[in-house]
């Protein structure tokens, strides 16, 4: 390291050595720069560490800097950290434990030979003392994310596992991270460490940037406490610690897997957990997870299937299938029309067969089905032989019937624009009844059409089962637009604003794509009674709610407005699904292509939406990917 730029005032500056243009030099310096770092007092150590962590991030797969002693460098630095106050508050210092453990994260993310280099290297100790917290929650975030990686693979898992009290770390943090974000962070702006503010804005923000920052950190560090809990959780001797009911009542609302699409969030840990018979069982004992679950599998969410394993490994159990049965069952005929969802292949009719054989096993005791339940998965059968007779029915036939169905619709159609919404229901039930089973454009509106009476005669659960049929009948899955905004109607009516507000996102993706000639001159405009009710939705499902109101931010709902500091004008946040009654949720109950007057009575639209995503709002705020997401 002998060779310095003449412009560079420190010696063996590492910058300089990396521009060595003798290779085996170059190897030479590094190696002897990795040794000595951590040794060294002098100012200006946190540029080099920044520059390694940027190499890092841009080269992750690349063995040199391993070959060369990095993960014993940042042990090392890591270690320094803890134990020297005195140097880590010296010049900018306070940064390299950070940079370090993020740097262990970065080169054990994709390649298992470099996490057993690191285990060799001894990365584990240091790590799980800032995953205790010894530093501050920052550290403790990249601290879980570099033992997630390390967890991942099959030769270093028993390396973690052995350190007995990062499980139950883990699970604390998963559960206090939004918490303790917001307590230590979020909510006094004047009180936030510099080095937090620019480690998550990267020098660039203000206020506002910093708040936003945080709310998607808060975020990573419940996913990546998910995603280092979930390699615990297929190893079965690991299922008593996790499945405490604090902890499982709590998995369905940690959605902490939207800023990194390969974390199992928290459905995706109860799925890891429901796949072992030692796991369902205090799954299905745990109360409100049953019902969670239900509704995440009618969701048109990126973790729906997730949902839907876990309730049909529930009901195909003996020992869990009474526990359950009763709310699973209705959610499950109504996703049985799913033809294929994503990578499955089939799965409404795997959904029947479990159906079905739960029927067929039924006995007494406590593994009696109930009429209710029995008459539904009749029912379901009953629709799925209709189909097979339909096959060999004569075409004409099946014409008349499509014609008899669309006659009794007109009837309904009829029915609900003189006001008689009981009465438009029956006959839209009556049209259901007489439609083909194949006639699946026909059956999407009648079911979206008696999901709208449901909702006028205030009858939520109704509307959700209604509108989910619909949604699994429409092609492409989960995109008929009114069946969508008439769901987060009805969740809205329940008081499940993330339900509704992914509804309703989904609604305007829709709006914004649609073909319809009435819409075609109002693409990626939001319509007015949409926009009220994701606005709602998004503060009743702000990230941080739980824990301002915890803490004295928010105190109750007349608050709402004013959690991300905008004005609140009460006109604005009338429940939609009364205000759409008389303007546009009155809409004419016609067919798909001509019930077009919610679109017709918007005589005004407003702020212009770029296209929504669920990545996007999903916790009720601007999600923004950060470049260190793995």
């Amino acid at each position: 390291m002998d060779k310095v730029s003449p412009d560079c005032p420190y010696p063996g500056c590492f910058f300089c050595v990396m521009k060595e243009g003798n290779p085996s030099k170059r190897r030479a310096s590094i190696l002897k720069f990795f040794r000595e770092l951590p040794s060294q007092d002098d100012d200006g150590q946190v540029l080099p560490i920044s520059g390694l962590w940027n190499t890092a991030m841009a080269h992750p797969n690349d063995p040199e800097f391993i070959e060369l002693g990095i993960f014993e460098c940042m042990v090392a630095l890591i270690w320094k950290g803890l134990k020297n106050r005195r140097w880590l508050s010296h010049d900018q210092n306070i940064y390299i434990p950070y940079y370090a453990a993020h740097i262990i994260g970065s080169y054990t993310m994709n390649m298992e030979e470099f996490a057993e280099s690191a285990i060799h290297a001894g990365v584990t100790p240091p790590l799980v003392e800032l995953l205790r917290g010894r530093l501050t929650w920052v550290e403790q975030r990249v601290a879980v994310r570099a033992l997630g990686h390390l967890a991942t693979y099959t030769n270093t898992f028993p390396a973690v596992a052995s350190h007995g009290e990062i499980l139950e770390l883990a699970i604390q943090l998963a559960m206090s991270s939004l918490e303790i974000v917001y307590s230590h962070f979020y909510q006094y702006a004047d009180r936030r460490l510099s080095y937090h503010c620019d480690l998550l804005t990267r020098g660039m923000g203000g206020v506002e940037m910093e708040s936003r920052k945080a709310e998607e950190w808060a975020s990573q560090l419940q996913c990546w406490s998910l995603q280092l809990i979930n390699c615990f959780a297929f190893k079965p001797e690991f299922l008593p610690t996790i499945c405490k009911p604090e902890f499982l009542v709590k998995l369905p609302g940690m959605w902490g897997g939207l800023v990194n699409e390969n974390s199992p969030a928290g459905i995706g840990l109860l799925r890891t957990i429901c796949h072992h018979k030692l796991g369902r069982g205090p799954v299905a004992s745990c109360p409100g997870i049953i019902e969670a679950l239900c509704n995440i599998a009618r969701s048109s969410d990126d973790w729906q299937y997730m949902a839907i394993d876990c309730l049909l490994w529930l009901i195909q159990d003996p020992s869990t299938c009474h526990k359950v049965i009763d709310k699973a069952v209705p959610a499950l005929v109504d996703l049985a029309e799913i033809t294929n969802l994503g990578d499955h292949k089939k799965l409404g009719d795997y959904i029947v067969n479990v159906l079905q054989e739960c029927l067929q096993s039924q006995g007494t005791g406590r593994n009696t089905i109930s009429n209710h339940v029995k008459e539904l998965i009749e029912e379901l059968l009953n629709s799925k032989q209709r189909l097979k007779w339909e096959k060999s029915m004569p075409k004409e036939d099946l014409h008349i019937k499509q014609a008899a169905a669309l006659v009794v619709k007109l009837e309904g159609n009829s029915l609900f624009s003189s006001g008689n919404i009981a009465g438009a229901a029956s006959k839209y039930s009556e049209a259901l009844s007489l439609c083909p089973m194949r006639s699946k454009k026909e059956r999407v509106v009648l079911y979206s059409n008696r999901a709208q009476c449901h909702l006028l005669l205030q009858q939520p659960l109704a509307a959700i089962s209604d509108a989910t049929r619909a949604l699994c009948l429409h092609s492409p899955l989960n995109r008929h637009a009114k069946s969508l905004w008439r769901r987060a109607q009805a969740y809205d009516m329940l008081d499940l604003a993330k339900e509704s507000l992914l509804d309703a996102i989904l609604f305007i993706n829709e709006c914004s794509q649609s073909n319809d000639p009435d819409l075609s001159s109002r693409q990626n405009k939001v319509p007015d009674y949409a926009e009220r009710l994701v606005k709602k939705q998004m503060r009743a499902a702000w990230l941080f709610r739980e824990a301002a109101i915890k803490h004295g931010g928010v105190h109750g709902e007349g608050d709402a407005g004013d959690i991300y500091g905008q004005e609140s004008d009460g006109s604005e946040w009338e429940t939609a699904s009364e205000s759409d009654i008389g303007n546009d949720g009155r809409a004419e109950m016609g067919d798909e292509y001509d019930d077009d007057s919610e679109w017709k009575n918007e005589d005004k639209r407003k702020d212009k939406y770029d296209k929504v995503t669920l990545k996007d709002l999903k916790h009720g705020y601007n999600v923004h990917l950060a470049e260190d997401q793995s």
